[in-house]
């Protein structure tokens, strides 16, 4: 099976002029058998999808998101088929919690373009040292990203084998040009999140490839895009001080949420065990 597994729309990504229905067309034309969509900080093109009332036929579209962390870049994020978390539409979470929070909810994660731009790649933005024990936590990397040169894809693919991780492979297209040029290959047939998941943690096999894209922003601006690169640390610095309380207020619901449950399970498995002493 093969899917692009990093994928922005204009309807979740506000850098994006790719609409999801094009998105789709132009993989269906290449051969792709499904795509997942990795908006930034965003689920609104899955929601749109959800929605639409005739949805193209022997495609999968699965939900996942790229995650803008305040200490190690960009994240690739599936969480379980129904699972909602609103407070990963909120930017900002340091790396160690969002892999915490994920794991604990039955997701996978992975870093996206590790070896990439500084504030953007976990490779660039955290000590080696440091990065080293974060690595052992995640699920996968993301191998190949055609918005990336040979040289950032290759460090990539021996960081994962490195810390003995599958390879993700994706074309982080932003526009219609830049759709299917990279790739994942399963080895079985998958059509939820849940089934990605469990194929990625039973260790079973995955191969990634593609070819570089050449006409990437980073590409056209040359130097004036350290700039940029700058900009958007202050900007992710920024929103992260921003939306803290938000986020504070979400993990507080969750965290009562689960203690209800908990309480719940304990009551009910206590009424159990007095019935059965009656």
């Amino acid at each position: 099976m093969k899917l692009d597994m990093h994928c922005h729309t204009k309807e979740g990504s506000p850098d994006c002029k790719l609409e999801l229905l094009q998105n789709i067309e132009l993989l269906k034309k290449k051969g792709f058998h499904g795509m997942l969509i990795t908006d930034h900080d965003s689920y609104k093109a899955y929601r749109y999808y959800k929605k639409l009332s005739n949805k193209p036929e022997d495609f999968v579209v699965l939900k996942g998101i790229e995650y803008d962390t305040i200490d190690a870049g960009h994240m690739l994020i599936i969480m379980p088929t129904g699972v909602k978390l609103p407070i990963l539409e909120l930017r900002g979470l340091p790396v160690l919690l969002l892999i915490e929070i994920v794991h604990h909810y039955g997701g996978i994660i992975g870093a996206a373009h590790p070896c990439g731009e500084k504030f953007l790649s976990i490779r660039n933005t955290l000590r080696d040292k440091i990065a080293g024990n974060i690595y052992r936590k995640f699920d996968f990397i993301e191998g190949y990203n055609a918005c990336e040169d040979a040289d950032s894809n290759m460090r990539a693919m021996r960081l994962a084998k490195e810390y003995g991780l599958p390879c993700f492979g994706g074309s982080d297209s932003h526009r219609p040009d830049g759709v299917g040029f990279g790739y994942t290959i399963l080895q079985d047939n998958i059509s939820t999140e849940t089934e990605l998941i469990n194929y990625i943690l039973a260790g079973k096999a995955t191969m990634v490839g593609g070819c570089h894209y050449e006409h990437t922003t980073k590409a056209k601006l040359g130097k004036v895009n350290k700039v940029l690169v700058y900009s958007f640390w202050f900007y992710n610095k920024a929103s992260a001080l921003l939306r803290r309380k938000a986020r504070n207020i979400e993990l507080m619901e969750n965290h009562i949420i689960e203690s209800i449950r908990a309480n719940k399970r304990s009551k009910s498995k206590y009424i159990a065990l007095s019935h059965e002493d009656q």
